[in-house]
């Protein structure tokens, strides 16, 4: 089960931009809510709908519903991007603590990152990226050096997506367990944090 970090009280402030570029709209971050699980559910399901349309053969729509982000709202961290303080969202992402269906059991050091989502009808270029930075950010202020996260072996579109945003690959773990009724072979990145 991944437990719960506690965060200072800045850190579920829903006004805490990411510092933006000139040419970036700033993001907003804020802790993911009861009331968010609808948005939740269309954000995954929007993101299979694209992978499916461009070949990509890793989520299916309708595969994890709101049961499943209300368990992530109780034993992780889930956070939504959004355009400003009240503005549409752009994505969201799951932060856990721990995650040994692909990691194993592991020292406290890491935070994991998935379910990286956005929404493509509202997501300026390089909402993603932000969104790795944001969790990055909130791994290191927890005082653990490294960030984690894996992907389908047989995607390496996505693969390249992590290695260019400074992710190593550091193995492979060949029959992770999802929770969702079979095995699968994710390839497992991780990026040290300065």
């Amino acid at each position: 089960m991944n437990r719960h970090i506690a965060a200072d009280p800045a850190s579920t402030r829903s006004d805490l931009p990411v510092d933006p570029t000139p040419q970036q709209d700033p993001l907003f971050f804020r802790r993911a809510g009861e009331h968010d699980l609808p948005e939740l559910v269309r954000l995954r399901d929007d993101a299979a709908r694209w992978q499916i349309d461009r070949g990509i053969d890793q989520w299916k729509p309708g595969e994890l519903r709101e049961d499943h982000f209300r368990a992530r709202l109780e034993d992780g961290e889930v956070w939504i991007a959004a355009l400003g303080p009240r503005g549409p969202v752009a994505g969201a992402f799951e932060l856990w603590w721990d995650d040994p269906a692909a990691w194993g059991v592991q020292p406290p050091t890491a935070g994991y990152v998935h379910r990286l989502m956005t929404d493509r009808r509202t997501a300026p270029p390089g909402t993603g990226r932000r969104m790795l930075t944001e969790a990055e950010r909130r791994i290191a202020a927890a005082g653990r050096s490294v960030c984690r996260l894996d992907c389908l072996a047989t995607n390496p579109r996505l693969r390249e997506y992590y290695r260019a945003a400074g992710y190593t690959v550091v193995g492979e773990q060949g029959s992770k367990d999802g929770g969702l009724g079979g095995t699968y072979a994710v390839t497992l990145l991780e990026k040290h944090l300065t």
